[in-house]
Formats: structure tokens, C-alpha cells, sequence
């Protein structure tokens, strides 16, 4: 007769547990200069033109120490991705913008639609790998509980 004993359900807990004893390497300095970079630009635009409280909020939500679990770094980029292509959409785009006034507005237009499809295409694989995941996790545990049943 076979038993549980030693068995342990295999729950999010359990996993990144496990996990833990794998750190990821390193990122790279050409990242952390990057980083850098992009949040001078940003301290830039935002003396240039103060925020909005709206984009006060987006501030702090960027501002904060990211997720160091994959998944939660995952669930908040996507949420982050989301709400940009939410703002960049060109409905809210100012009139001006829309009706691109100026050959500088025509110019800001365009990098404005190709960050656009850019974050779209990113926001799609990161989707991508993330239904991935949950049917190879899934299929993890499926498996788990067919090979249990079958011991028992």
C-alpha cells in the first residue's frame, strides 16, 4: 500500500521556495546605465511640463523597488505596458497632436505610433509566454496529480 507520506503539495509557496536557491545572474551595467538614463529624460520632460495627478501616480508606481519574483515583475510590467498604450492611444493624444498641426507635430506623432507598436508587440509576447507558462505549470501539476493517483 503506498502512502503520502514526505509528499508535499506543490503550491506557489513551495515553488518560489524552491526557486530562491537559483538566483537569476546579474544585469548587466549597460542596463543600470540605460535606467539611468531614461529617468534623467524623465526628470527632463517632467521640469519641462509638470505632472498631472494622474501622471503623478504613474510616477510613483514607477518609482517604486520592483518585484524580485519573476512572476509579480511579470503581472507588473504587463500592468505598466497597459496603461502606457492606455495613454498613448490617439484619442488622448492633444488636438494638436491629432491634427498634427506642425511638421514637429507630424514628427512627434510618428515616434509616438511606433512606441506604440512597439509596446503592442511586446505586450503580446509578453502574454505569449505567460499563457506558456501557466499551461506548462498546469500541465506540471496535472501530471503531479495523475502520477499520485496512479501510486495510490
Amino acid at each position: 500500500e503506498m502512502t503520502t507520506e514526505g509528499l508535499v503539495p506543490i503550491t506557489r509557496d513551495y515553488l518560489a521556495r524552491y526557486y530562491d536557491k537559483y538566483p537569476l545572474p546579474p544585469i548587466p551595467d549597460g542596463v543600470t546605465a540605460l535606467a539611468a538614463r531614461l529617468r534623467a529624460l524623465s526628470a527632463e520632460l517632467a521640469a519641462a511640463s509638470p505632472f498631472s495627478p494622474e501622471e503623478e501616480h504613474l510616477e510613483q508606481e514607477a518609482s517604486v523597488v520592483p518585484a524580485h519574483k519573476i512572476d509579480e515583475n511579470m503581472w507588473k510590467n504587463r500592468e505598466q505596458m497597459e496603461e502606457i498604450l492606455f495613454l498613448l492611444n490617439k484619442s488622448r493624444r492633444p488636438v494638436a497632436l491629432q491634427q498634427k498641426s506642425t511638421p514637429e507635430d507630424a514628427e512627434i506623432v510618428s515616434t509616438l505610433d511606433d512606441c506604440e507598436t512597439k509596446l503592442k508587440e511586446m505586450l503580446k509576447k509578453l502574454e505569449q509566454f505567460q499563457l506558456k507558462n501557466a499551461d506548462n505549470v498546469f500541465n506540471t501539476g496535472s501530471h503531479s496529480f495523475l502520477l499520485l493517483t496512479l501510486l495510490l
